[in-house]
């Protein structure tokens, strides 16, 4: 198991055990001391159980950044019940670290498969991971991001991308 996986496992295991947020390791491994957007996503009989994220550094590392966020995805995510103590043999994790999103200037810029997109219409935005499965087209990646924001899919949104280094 990658460590950045091994520190969100560990993460949400202790918060839902005993309540109680867990450090980041004092030896960090070189992706964990960079700043960076980070999303955290556990999985349940191969199912999404919880996955909440930063699309930008909101904590002075990656380790920070993956302790606030695994603890949200296990406990915060509005879709789902928090993550209960029977459940926890049965959670699979991933970690995403985001590069800096780019405006694109159209579609033609962008692909499910390479990059992850936000869309931002006003004060709305609303981010989707690239890669993810039953996804496969760029209006799909757009219609569902836009959905998310509370952005009717037919307006005009801007496009920004932004590629992920995903780790389980």
């Amino acid at each position: 198991m990658h460590p950045l996986v091994k520190l969100a496992k560990e993460t949400v295991e202790k918060y839902v055990r005993k309540g109680e947020i867990n450090s980041p390791p004092d030896d960090l491994y070189p992706e964990m001391t960079e700043k960076a957007g980070v999303f955290v996503s556990i999985k349940k009989n191969r199912q999404l159980r919880g996955c909440i994220g930063t699309f930008s550094p909101s904590a002075e590392n990656v380790a920070k950044e993956i302790v606030q966020n695994a603890i949200s995805a296990a406990t915060q995510d509005p879709r789902f019940l928090p993550v209960n103590l029977s459940e926890l043999d049965e959670l699979e994790y991933s970690v995403d670290v985001l590069s800096p999103p780019e405006k694109v200037k159209s579609p033609d810029d962008l692909s499910p498969e390479r990059y992850g997109i936000i869309v931002k219409k006003g004060n709305l935005r609303g981010l989707l991971l690239p890669d993810l499965e039953g996804i496969n087209t760029v209006d799909e990646q757009i219609r569902i991001a836009s959905l998310k924001a509370g952005i009717s899919p037919d307006e005009d949104v801007e496009l920004y991308r932004f590629e992920v280094r995903r780790y389980r």
